[in-house]
């Protein structure tokens, strides 16, 4: 119930308006010109290592006199599906196993290869492998929780020789905002929490430190299936 000597709510001025305006301006435009710049950049990026390379005869710029922006990345596409095309085959293999016969015997090339290669295997390699499920794990200490990804049941010597009653559960703890680093640890089946979430939901809520729920208008609820 208001009175005489309310005093009047003030309407916002001018300046405040325009000011919410333009952040919600930002708001809308800055993901869309960052994923576009971003996008753009890295076909760029592409293009610039790859025409090069590419003889002279065979660069469409040649005949229109145009640099066309992701000729490279289609070109590299191309190169890159025809390699894995023939390292598929017999003859491929032979060659791959030669090589890397070859770099075996290399001592610093060594380690540089096996490195980039587990990488490239662990990020694009087709594989079967993922993670089961989201879960909630007390880590680093009983009391504080942090979200994981079931792995699968910890097998050999680890399941073999840890001290532990019942089933060990292998667990990967992401960190924030990068959740392909983290920790692999290993918990009793008793101490580790399933989630109904999704694996993605969960990485969101990792990759945005908390920010992103699963369920924006429900947080205490799973997101709904699409």
């Amino acid at each position: 119930m208001t009175t005489p000597f309310d005093p009047e709510r003030r309407r916002p001025g001018l300046f405040s308006r325009i000011r919410a305006s333009f952040l919600t301006g930002i708001v809308v435009i800055a993901p869309v010109f960052l994923t576009v710049w971003l996008i753009w950049s890295i076909i760029g990026w592409v293009d610039g290592f790859v025409l090069p390379l590419v003889p002279n005869r065979f660069n469409p710029e040649q005949y229109i006199g145009i640099n066309l922006r992701g000729v490279g990345v289609i070109i590299f596409l191309l190169f890159t599906i025809f390699v894995g095309w023939v390292a598929k085959g017999l003859i491929g293999r032979s060659l791959i196993r030669f090589a890397e016969g070859l770099v075996e015997r290399m001592p610093v090339v060594r380690s540089i290869y096996s490195g980039v290669k587990q990488i490239a295997e662990t990020i694009f390699a087709q594989s079967e492998r993922n993670f089961e499920k989201a879960c909630l794990i007390q880590y680093p200490r009983k009391g504080i929780w942090a979200i994981g990804f079931i792995s699968t049941d910890a097998r050999g010597e680890v399941a073999d020789k840890a001290e532990t009653m019942g089933k060990l559960i292998s667990v990967f703890v992401p960190t924030t905002p990068n959740p392909t680093s983290g920790f692999l640890l290993f918990f009793p089946e008793e101490d580790v929490v399933e989630l109904d979430m999704t694996i993605e939901d969960a990485a969101k809520l990792v990759i945005s430190a908390g920010l992103v729920y699963p369920n924006a208008k429900d947080p205490t609820r799973p997101a709904k299936a699409a």
